[in-house]
């Protein structure tokens, strides 16, 4: 799959839960519908929390790739969001 390209990115590297998600949570609300965010983190429960965030508010993971020790996402902001 090709790597979607980013309209924001977020550098979450170094925090641990929940701050990931909190801080994905606050940047989406500044996107319009259908634009793309780059989230990058390190902690592996991003792994799972950040998918699980996704569907539960109606964004839309896109895809999702280890580089090394950092965990690189990329989700789309949904219309109802």
């Amino acid at each position: 799959m090709a790597v979607p390209v980013e309209d924001s990115s977020l550098d979450c590297r170094g925090l641990l839960c929940p701050m990931p998600v909190v801080r994905c949570s606050r940047e989406m609300k500044r996107l319009r519908p259908g634009q793309v965010l780059k989230l990058l983190a390190t902690d592996r429960g991003a792994v799972t929390d950040i998918p699980a965030w996704a569907a539960d508010t109606g964004n839309e993971l896109l895809h999702w790739q280890e580089d090394g020790p950092v965990l690189v996402f990329y989700l789309r902001k949904g219309d109802d969001v």
